[in-house]
């Protein structure tokens, strides 16, 4: 919460605590009205308190407004609108000590310690490594990101995790695919399993594979060789999965393996867990998890009855690794075909003594690619599905990032790639980058002394800005608390909106008032450390030069 609000809040809380002792402090809320005639800030506690006191909410208004003028030396005036509806007029020197505030703080204005360093793990992306990232990936690598970036910003402390899903017959076929593709490099022509991956990478592997160890897998039976092949392969498809999500400015904390829960004894351990608990039952020679008792629609089956596990044992294993690691809360980022999944997920940690909200689950909806107002699915340079890397180099990282973090999460979406790469004030993130070097250019132009008072800043452009500039911690926050990075892209959208505003209306460089020429820099510049540090937040650079 910014200094204002604070100041704002406290005197209403101290105000309202004369009136009634019955008061949540959460029922005190600060907004920025949209009109600028109803004051820079407004509350409507005197509604709120209307069935507590049994009072006409003006009645109550005004008892507040006579404590605040008497109580408050920020405020120019107060006012009561409407039914009730408090407007406050904060004095400008007030507001403009919010620019020494941010130049003083600089890289970490926004910071707050609001999360408490709770231990958050927030698990995205977890692609089988068994091909290329595609735009559904691209859009939970951004949102999860951005995710992570605001929470910790907001004072959690936060993992980022990926989940390599390197078990299970989908990297027997991966292993079968190199070895089809290997011996095909010696001229031996072998069938493709049914299931098998047909990628380029899979040449590229077998090509690895034959320059690292030549013949050596040439004369040997797929079974003698599986295992090697299938962590060579896994290998290769994690180094390029890396290359790319760096390539993307995503970068994680953790790579766990589903493998390592085998080799570890935890998906044993585990089951062991929910058998002791009384968690599970046999019926028709498989073992069931008793998930109905956790509002799931039915029970889940465990172990099937040819002995082998199913999905969803290996996948409660590594939830039950991640709590007992230690972390306070888990978020798992899943793609919109996985919506059925979340109950019995959820089940399965209360079935292991977690409550539920242990976990939480964000859906990441379905990405529409367009271009020229069509569909497409494939690429015209590949002819291939769509890549990650093959949006990069279309649109570059940072319009891909903006445009996948910009709408909420659970919506589903069409990516504009003629868009996303236009040069010009219609694409959102070209518009928020041009603003930031507009304020480089500025604060390069002259060598000119920041000013360290700001009584001058009273436009009510400047007013504006310095509004919104205040926000910032506010709305990092808010988009932390809900996880939701469209929050940032349209406040990005905004201070982007209101700087150009300020800067057409009002002459920044005054060679004849120097003294409002230096306020004005220092303005700009805190207007600049503010727009650098949201687009951080969303993992999109901020150019100094375009």
């Amino acid at each position: 919460m910014s200094k204002i609000e604070d100041i704002l809040i406290g005197s209403i809380t101290k105000c309202v605590q004369t009136l009634t002792d019955e008061v949540n402090p959460e029922m005190i809320m600060i907004e920025i009205p949209k009109d600028n005639t109803n004051g820079d800030y407004s509350t409507n506690i005197a509604m709120r308190l209307t069935k507590i006191l049994k009072k006409n909410p003006r009645d109550i208004a005004k008892k507040i407004t006579d404590f605040l003028e008497e109580d408050l030396d920020i405020i120019d005036k107060v006012e009561i609108a409407g039914p009730g509806f408090i407007n406050f007029y904060i004095k400008s020197d007030v507001l403009a000590d919010v620019i020494g505030n941010i130049l003083s703080k600089g890289d970490d204005y926004g910071k707050s310690d609001h999360g408490k360093n709770i231990k958050y793990n927030i698990e995205f992306v977890s692609a089988n490594p068994t091909g290329d990232l595609h735009p559904g990936h691209a859009r939970g690598a951004a949102i999860g990101d951005s995710v992570s970036r605001i929470m910790s910003m907001a004072g959690y402390d936060v993992t980022r995790e990926y989940y390599v899903n390197d078990a299970g017959n989908q990297i027997i076929n991966l292993a079968k695919s190199i070895y089809v593709r290997y011996h095909g490099l010696f001229g031996i022509e072998m069938v493709m399993p049914e299931d098998g991956y047909h990628g380029p990478d899979i040449y590229k592997i077998a090509e690895s594979l034959k320059t690292e160890f030549d013949d050596k897998y040439l004369n040997v039976n797929f079974d003698d060789c599986v295992e090697e092949l299938k962590a060579y392969g896994i290998e290769k498809e994690l180094d390029k999965l890396r290359l790319d999500l760096k390539a993307y400015n995503v970068e994680f904390d953790v790579w766990t393996s589903e493998r390592s829960l085998y080799a570890n004894n935890m998906v044993q351990k585990s089951l062991a867990k929910l058998k002791e608990l009384d968690m599970t039952y046999e019926l028709d020679g498989a073992l069931w998890l008793k998930t109905t008792k956790f509002a799931d629609d039915k029970d889940r089956v465990l172990v099937k009855s040819d002995g082998s596990y199913t999905y969803l044992l290996p996948d409660i294993s590594y939830h039950l690794d991640k709590l007992d690691r230690g972390f306070d809360n888990l978020v798992d980022l899943f793609g919109a075909d996985h919506h059925g999944y979340i109950a019995r997920l959820k089940a399965a940690i209360q079935a292991l003594g977690y409550e539920a909200n242990k976990l939480n689950v964000d859906i990441i909806q379905m990405v529409r690619m367009v271009k020229d107002g069509q569909e497409f699915k494939m690429s015209k340079r590949t002819g291939k599905a769509i890549a990650l890397r093959d949006l990069i180099e279309e649109a570059g990282s940072d319009a891909v990032r903006y445009f996948f973090a910009s709408r909420a999460a659970d919506t589903q979406m069409d990516f504009d790639l003629d868009m996303a790469t236009k040069q010009s004030n219609e694409n959102p993130v070209f518009y928020a980058q041009y603003a930031h070097a507009r304020m480089c250019a500025i604060l390069r132009k002259e060598d000119i002394e920041l000013a360290n008072s700001f009584e001058l800043i009273n436009d009510e452009k400047e007013m504006n800005l310095l509004k919104h500039l205040n926000e910032f911690t506010n709305v990092v926050i808010d988009c932390a608390d809900t996880r939701a990075p469209h929050k940032m892209c349209n406040y990005i959208r905004d201070l982007a909106s209101l700087f150009h505003s300020f800067y057409s209306a009002n002459k920044v460089i005054d060679h004849e008032n120097m003294l409002l020429t230096k306020q004005r820099l220092a303005l700009v510049k805190a207007s600049k450390i503010t727009l650098k540090n949201a687009l951080n937040l969303i993992g999109v650079n901020a150019p100094e030069t375009m």
